[in-house]
């Protein structure tokens, strides 16, 4: 075990290290606390700052703490936490490799190893499908240096499943340089894409099955991670209203509720529990609702105050994907309820989506609301001081104006009955 084996723990050369050396996954849980206590750490560390903390000073402590950390999240099992364990794992590779990509002669000179370009797209197999527009790719550096990002070109295939996960306009193939079956990208464009290939690799075959002598090791450490998880705050995007990244069983019903179309019982709880879990108030959902034929403010007001526990002992939740199903409110199901979320739970699809999105891409739908309310208003106050500019040219206009006003008389009328 060498160390760039602990600094890259999930290469196939890693792997292929930890089975040279024999080690036994059963006896490492049983008989090395610091292995344990680092598998620990990067989980917990996943779930709370987005990496996987400082390395340890033991290449082989280091190296075996990523197979239990892939342990540990396979038996608590929970999306959020699989998500969040991957995505770290990609972030730590990320800021490893771009460091020994980096252009310095300190590190070139430096006894410890570096990852080259090379070897990296090797890892993956995209030593085909990706390479440098000047020709070589060289060792790495300056793929991004001192403002200058070199340029690279990488297979159409390749490209859509590396960015697919990518947020921004900018991703979207339409919107890309297409040549010859090949998509044209810049360095930080480059490490982005490297990094989404970690990613898959670490979230590759979560959750494993895990034998029974494992497990029974690190029940504790599971349950400890499980109470953690419960704890923490993990709705903390969840505050934010982007009906676009809403599950698609949501966007249907939130539609039909705007189309004022007949909600039964249990999908107006459904809608009505996943506005109020993801942040909205009471005045906020029956201002929804109001366009609604079953509409009735108090009943309404009262079943979600009742749902957010105002006035109830319990605080509801949405149903899960399982509920949803066998109300028949379960619609459109895509790719990140299969694959993602496991068809677990609608709020694990939008947490997903709102995980994914970047922070300056999303518009909170109550904030449009709010400002087409105001440029309404400041468009009524434009015409109320037209309004007056023209009765004002009436009162000065003679006969004319007394025509005028003779024809808005009879024109008044319909409305005047209307509002009778």
């Amino acid at each position: 075990m060498e160390p760039i084996h602990a600094r890259y723990p999930w290469r196939g050369e890693s792997r292929q290290a930890v089975g040279e050396a024999g080690v036994d996954l059963s006896a490492v849980v049983a008989e090395d606390d610091a292995v344990v206590s680092r598998g620990v750490e990067r989980v917990v560390w996943a779930l709370e700052d987005g990496t996987v903390g400082d390395a340890h000073d033991v290449d082989r402590v280091e190296l075996l703490s990523y197979p239990v950390a892939r342990v540990l999240v396979s038996l608590v099992d929970e999306h959020v936490l699989t998500r969040k364990y991957a995505q770290a794992e990609a972030t730590a590779a990320r800021e490893r490799f771009t460091t020994d990509f980096a252009d310095t002669t300190e590190l070139k000179s430096a006894s410890k190893p570096r990852l080259t370009l090379p070897e990296l797209l090797a890892e993956f197999d995209l030593s085909g499908p990706i390479r440098a527009v000047d020709g070589s790719v060289g060792d790495g550096s300056a793929v991004v240096s001192d403002g200058q990002s070199r340029e690279f070109r990488v297979e159409v295939g390749t490209y859509l499943d590396l960015a697919a996960d990518q947020r921004g306009d900018e991703w979207r193939l339409v919107n890309r340089a297409l040549s010859d079956g090949e998509v044209l990208i810049d360095g930080e464009e480059l490490v982005a894409l490297l990094r989404q290939a970690v990613r898959h690799r670490v979230d590759d075959g979560l959750p494993l099955s895990v034998p029974d002598a494992i497990a029974d090791e690190l029940a504790a450490e599971a349950e400890g991670l499980r109470e953690r998880l419960s704890e923490l705050d993990l709705t903390r995007d969840i505050d934010t209203v982007v009906p676009e990244l809403f599950p698609p069983c949501m966007k249907h019903l939130l539609d039909q509720v705007q189309q004022g179309e007949h909600l039964e019982h249990h999908s107006r709880f459904a809608i009505a529990s996943f506005l109020t879990s993801i942040g909205m108030t009471t005045d906020e959902i029956v201002d929804i609702f109001q366009v609604n034929p079953g509409f009735g403010e108090e009943a309404t007001r009262y079943q979600v105050d009742h749902i957010r526990g105002a006035t109830s002992p319990t605080d509801y939740s949405p149903p899960a994907c399982a509920t949803m199903q066998s109300y028949g409110d379960c619609v459109g199901k895509d790719d990140i309820c299969k694959e993602e979320i496991n068809e677990s739970h609608p709020l694990n699809y939008y947490e997903y989506q709102l995980d994914e999105a970047e922070e300056d891409d999303l518009t909170d739908w109550r904030e449009a609301r709010e400002e087409g309310e105001e440029d309404a208003e400041d468009g009524e106050g434009e015409d109320g001081a037209s309004e007056d500019a023209e009765n004002g040219e009436d009162e000065n206009g003679g006969d004319e104006a007394e025509d005028g006003a003779a024809e808005d008389g009879n024109e008044a009328e319909p409305a005047e009955d209307a509002e009778a």
